[in-house]
Protein backbone atom coordinates (compact mmCIF):
# COMPACT_ATOMS: atom_id res chain seq x y z
CA UNK A 1 0.00 0.00 0.00
CA UNK A 2 1.34 3.40 -0.94
CA UNK A 3 1.03 6.45 1.24
CA UNK A 4 -2.19 8.26 0.55
CA UNK A 5 -1.04 11.44 2.26
CA UNK A 6 2.25 13.05 1.33
CA UNK A 7 4.00 15.59 3.59
CA UNK A 8 4.54 19.02 2.05
CA UNK A 9 8.31 18.53 1.95
CA UNK A 10 8.01 15.26 0.05
CA UNK A 11 5.47 16.82 -2.31
CA UNK A 12 8.07 19.46 -3.15
CA UNK A 13 10.56 16.70 -4.03
CA UNK A 14 8.05 14.68 -6.03
CA UNK A 15 7.23 17.71 -8.14
CA UNK A 16 10.84 18.36 -9.09
CA UNK A 17 12.03 20.38 -6.13
CA UNK A 18 9.48 23.17 -6.34
CA UNK A 19 9.23 25.66 -3.49
CA UNK A 20 6.87 25.43 -0.54
CA UNK A 21 5.21 28.64 -1.81
CA UNK A 22 4.55 26.99 -5.18
CA UNK A 23 2.97 23.96 -3.47
CA UNK A 24 0.62 26.23 -1.54
CA UNK A 25 -0.11 28.18 -4.73
CA UNK A 26 -1.13 24.93 -6.44
CA UNK A 27 -3.38 24.14 -3.46
CA UNK A 28 -4.97 27.60 -3.67
CA UNK A 29 -5.51 27.20 -7.43
CA UNK A 30 -7.26 23.88 -6.85
CA UNK A 31 -4.61 21.69 -8.49
CA UNK A 32 -3.61 19.89 -5.28
CA UNK A 33 -5.76 18.78 -2.33
CA UNK A 34 -4.44 19.57 1.15
CA UNK A 35 -5.62 17.95 4.36
CA UNK A 36 -4.58 18.56 7.94
CA UNK A 37 -4.05 16.04 10.69
CA UNK A 38 -3.56 18.06 13.81
CA UNK A 39 -1.26 20.87 12.85
CA UNK A 40 0.50 18.99 10.05
CA UNK A 41 -0.45 19.54 6.44
CA UNK A 42 -0.44 16.83 3.79
CA UNK A 43 -1.18 16.66 0.08
CA UNK A 44 -3.22 13.72 -1.19
CA UNK A 45 -1.22 11.37 -3.39
CA UNK A 46 -4.20 11.14 -5.74
CA UNK A 47 -4.15 14.90 -6.38
CA UNK A 48 -0.40 14.81 -7.05
CA UNK A 49 -0.91 12.02 -9.60
CA UNK A 50 -3.77 13.90 -11.28
CA UNK A 51 -1.74 17.12 -11.45
CA UNK A 52 1.26 15.36 -13.01
CA UNK A 53 -1.08 13.69 -15.52
CA UNK A 54 -2.47 17.07 -16.56
CA UNK A 55 1.05 18.42 -17.01
CA UNK A 56 1.94 15.41 -19.14
CA UNK A 57 -1.16 15.85 -21.32
CA UNK A 58 -0.42 19.55 -21.82
CA UNK A 59 3.10 18.78 -23.04
CA UNK A 60 2.13 16.08 -25.54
Amino acid sequence: MTNQLVPIERTQDQLGGISRTTVYGLVKAGHLDKVNIGRRGFITAESIDKYVATLTKENV
